[in-house]
């Protein structure tokens, strides 16, 4: 079973005093800001939401048995959800097909996120340093868009919710230099955060 991790992220793409982007994203639909200030969102409802990110983090981590799910912090400073899904079951070398065993895995990821229809995904592909890096910054997106393509046509998810990005071979999390740390590098991230309608909910004191 996997842990849980709780970490914090940057609350801009861009924010030099992090030091690091690999864990940034925004909160609401396109993978910009949900409309709310991190300034104007009540302390009662960034707990609301918390308390569900925390419930729907021990739930995924406890189904997806080959992804590893991260509490983290989104840009309007409320509790959002990473799920890390990696090559192992997704994609080999220079591919953007899904395996067998990467569609199971992210037909349980919808079915445990059925029940919060009120967030936006944030998709990231991240790829090796094997080849260049404009062959690279394509199979990001395009290992991104398989997610975002299967989500959506075999398990529901309306590609409203959906933002996809491709990052390339630049945020690595593992050494490129050997096959063990470029088998970890080739992979997907999704972010799930709160859109308007989850914080507004949040605000008037009616989130579930």
């Amino acid at each position: 079973m996997n842990k849980i991790l709780f970490v914090l992220v940057c609350a801009a793409l861009i924010l030099p005093s992090c030091g690091t982007t690999s864990n940034t994203v925004k909160g609401g639909a396109g993978g910009s800001d949900s409309g709310a200030a991190a300034s104007t969102i009540g302390a009662d409802a960034g707990a609301l939401i918390g308390k569900q990110m925390d419930k729907k983090a021990v739930q995924l981590a406890a189904q997806l048995e080959d992804a590893n799910v991260e509490v983290v912090t989104d840009a309007n400073d409320l509790k959002a959800l990473k799920v890390t899904f990696e090559s192992g079951i997704l994609f080999k070398t220079s591919s953007f097909s899904l395996s067998d065993a990467s569609r199971s895995q992210l037909e349980m990821f919808a079915r445990d996120i059925a029940d919060m229809p009120d967030t936006d995904l944030t998709i990231l592909g991240h790829t090796d340093n094997t080849g260049t890096p404009e062959y690279n910054e394509k199979l990001s997106i395009d290992r991104a868009e398989s997610v975002a393509a299967y989500l959506n046509k075999n398990c529901g998810i309306d590609k409203k919710r959906m933002t996809i990005e491709g990052r390339s071979f630049h945020e690595p999390v593992a050494d490129n230099a050997t096959i063990e740390g470029r088998l970890h590098n080739r992979r997907v991230e999704i972010y799930l955060t709160a859109n308007e309608k989850m914080i507004q909910d949040a605000e008037n004191g009616e989130l579930n």
